[in-house]
């Protein structure tokens, strides 16, 4: 057998044979013959050497091939790599290596997530190398006899012994009796860690923070001085250790080094989403502190999306936020009112109306026209379906025409005239020679004149001015929705670029926009530049196939710096892992979470996260049947307002009266002062302070009964409405 990187006896004994083969040619008087009887020269000084058969030398062709041939080392290598001797640069990034030279002597489980949930990007390595046990006892025995000789002949002095020469004892003892019975074999262990920063003057600050964290710990951490490259070599992950900077552990030490960690989310200025199910640590996310605020929210029917992002707007309404929400199913109505928001049903015969033509006064730049008929564009091909390259240009055309006929210009001091409404296009096209313009009008009279008139015809008599405002769509057709979704989108987008102010777009059940190339050209236009607006966008699906398999979606979930994937059907996991890169693990989670469970992707950090509400938030968000049936169930009946002389109106609340009795109506005399209501037990949503009563109210014995359909209180209060 021949040992790694050593020479057998048989070559060291016999230099000269090495190199030969044992096909050795015979010799033919006193020569030697090749395999042909063709006679070779004798070499020089007497010796007699054998000549073996060449092969054709292929390394120069291959060399010549592999040198112009790009391989993954020379993608994946940096542009340069310039080596100092406290860090090292690759590339534009400055690098520090790090090794543990000392440990505390008792370490907790886990102890290692210190530097694992470091908030400073940074390469971990760990090398275990094991020993034999009877080499460690023999050298422990050894260990054992001087500090037991240290610790005698301090005695024999009258010097006290050193508190750590006989911590050290203990243990050496205790881990000789372990060895010995084999509970634990030894093992030497190095920890190395690289810090990374962009400029040098950063790398000095981790290096500071790293220590003192670190040493907080009882650690000692040194850098790798002169030997930054062997250091920076050693972190990577191809598994060699070029340092070899160890510390002796037994089994069960070194088993308290492994990572059983997670990652937390904390973020000083975030809300909270929810608990991490690995630790039970809180998961608070502050999505305007990435690079976008961007959020994709994918989950089944009934895997609790809707309940997520209500208890996500109640907490970032705390935060001053501004929410704007496009409702296909009116989710969001009973939250709306409850926290007095707008609420806007939009329809064919709804108030509120939005002119898909109309341009912002506020915006006094030259190209808001030139973007709105690009916008008008897409609008009108969502809403009359594709067009032919001559169609697109004679509509162009005719949107400017119409611009036109009103007055208005590229010139920013014609954007306050009154906009055209969709009627004046289908005039415009009606009035054209082309038969392109005639087909394109009959194709929009449907909207002008047909059964979706009313909707797109009008100019806009509205403006958004409450902190929530909520469009439901619900009232619409399915054909209609993708439309009207692609005009409140617009809307939207146009009031956002006014004025700066921290705001969050939802669209639930983004699929609709989805199927139309140009709305969903559209919401990834506004998902991409929203973050130039302090503009965050939340987009719902269920429909995760239809969401993915066009490149838009793909952008949107790109351009999205949180993600929440909730439970989801086995077909649509394999979609998502293809998209996120998920491990099996995370695809079986997703398939097996319960409600209200899910994958919380933050950044560059991914936990599995369980979404919680309080009772009180719970209440006011759930949309189960069975929940909304129990809140009426329990509720208090209304009270009857009652107006009395002209004054403000009263909430009555009556008592439970005695029906041998009758009940007194309400008179003018002056009544003592009435008992204060008590409170219920249930904690209320929003209290209203109360107010005086202008009107005095007797007791029952003051009147007789009148009016037996009319009530009277111990008290009255009224409310903010």
């Amino acid at each position: 057998m021949f040992g790694l990187g050593k020479k057998t006896s048989s070559q060291m004994k016999n230099p000269a044979m090495v190199g030969q083969t044992t096909n050795a040619a015979p010799i033919q008087n006193g020569q030697p013959a090749s395999a042909g009887g063709i006679p070779q020269a004798a070499p020089a000084h007497g010796k007699v050497a054998v000549k073996t058969a060449q092969k054709p030398d292929q390394s120069k062709a291959y060399t010549a091939l592999k040198q112009g041939s790009v391989s993954i080392v020379d993608i994946i290598s940096p542009a340069s790599v310039e080596v100092d001797f406290k860090n090292i640069r690759v590339g534009d990034k400055f690098f520090r290596t790090f090794f543990v030279v000392d440990y505390p002597r008792e370490v907790s489980p886990n102890w290692l997530s210190i530097l694992i949930d470091y908030k400073e990007t940074m390469n971990i390595s760990m090398f275990c190398y094991p020993i034999e046990s009877k080499d460690v006892l023999t050298n422990l025995r050894r260990k054992i006899s001087e500090m037991e000789a240290t610790l005698q002949s301090d005695a024999e002095q009258g010097m006290q012994s050193d508190p750590k020469i006989t911590a050290s004892l203990e243990d050496a003892i205790a881990l000789r009796e372990e060895l010995a019975r084999g509970l634990e074999r030894f093992f030497q262990f190095g920890l190395y860690v690289t810090l990374a920063a962009d400029t040098v003057e950063q790398l000095d600050t981790k290096t500071k923070e790293m220590s003192s964290l670190l040493a907080s710990n009882l650690l000692v951490m040194k850098p790798a001085t002169l030997q930054m490259e062997d250091g920076y070599k050693t972190t990577l992950p191809i598994g060699v250790d070029k340092l070899f900077i160890t510390r002796n552990m037994d089994t069960t030490s070194l088993a308290s080094t492994f990572p059983f960690t997670s990652y937390e989310i904390s973020h000083p200025n975030g809300i909270l989403y929810g608990v991490n199910t690995i630790n039970n640590s809180l998961a608070i996310v502050d999505r305007f502190s990435f690079e976008n605020a961007n959020e994709v929210v994918f989950g089944k029917s009934g895997a609790g999306k809707s309940f997520l992002v209500k208890l996500e707007i109640l907490r970032q309404m705390m935060f001053d936020a501004e929410i704007l929400i496009i409702d296909p199913e009116d989710e969001y109505k009973a939250l709306c009112h409850a926290v007095d928001g707008e609420y806007i049903n939009f329809s064919k015969t709804s108030e509120v109306k939005i002119n898909p033509f109309a341009l912002l006064s506020e915006d006094m730049t030259d190209a808001q026209l030139g973007i709105k008929i690009l916008s008008l564009h897409g609008l009108l091909k969502t809403m009359l379906g594709e067009m032919t390259p001559t169609q697109e240009a004679i509509m162009d055309r005719s949107i400017v025409l119409c611009y036109k006929q009103k007055g208005i210009t590229p010139d920013p001091a014609t954007y306050k005239n009154e906009p055209p409404i969709l009627e004046d296009l289908y005039k415009t096209l009606l009035n054209m020679e082309e038969p392109e313009a005639k087909d394109l009008s009959f194709r929009l009279e449907k909207y002008v004149k047909g059964g979706f008139s009313g909707l797109f015809n009008q100019q806009t008599n509205y403006d958004i001015k409450n902190q929530l405002t909520v469009f439901s769509l619900k009232q619409l057709e399915d054909v209609l929705r993708p439309i009207a979704m692609h005009v409140v989108l617009d809307f939207i987008w146009n009031r956002v670029r006014t004025k700066l102010k921290k705001r969050i777009l939802i669209v639930d059940e983004a699929w609709y926009l989805m199927q139309h190339a140009d709305s969903a050209s559209f919401l990834q236009g506004i998902a991409k530049r929203a973050r130039k607006y302090y503009l965050g966008v939340t987009t719902l699906t269920q429909d995760i196939e239809d969401f993915l398999n066009n490149d838009y979606g793909k952008s949107i979930l790109s351009n999205s710096s949180v993600q929440i994937l909730l439970k989801q059907n086995s077909s649509e996991v394999e979609t998502l892992a293809k998209a996120l890169f998920l491990s099996e693990g995370e695809k079986q989670f997703l398939v097996t979470a319960q409600v209200g469970e899910g994958l919380l992707f933050a950044g560059q950090n991914h936990i599995t996260a369980q979404f919680i509400a309080s009772s009180f938030e719970y209440d006011l968000i759930t949309s189960k049947p069975q929940d909304i049936m129990d809140q009426q169930d329990t509720a208090p009946p209304p009270a009857a307002p009652v107006v009395q002389n002209d004054t403000i109106p009263i909430v009555q609340t009556a008592p439970e009266a005695n029906p041998t009795q009758p009940i007194a109506p309400v008179s003018s005399p002056a009544a003592p002062a009435a008992p204060q209501i008590q409170p219920q037990e249930s904690t209320p949503i929003f209290q209203a302070n109360p107010v005086p009563n202008p009107v005095s109210q007797p007791t029952a014995s003051q009147a007789p009964p009148t009016n037996p359909a009319q009530t009277t209180t111990p008290s009255s209060v009224t409310t903010n409405g």
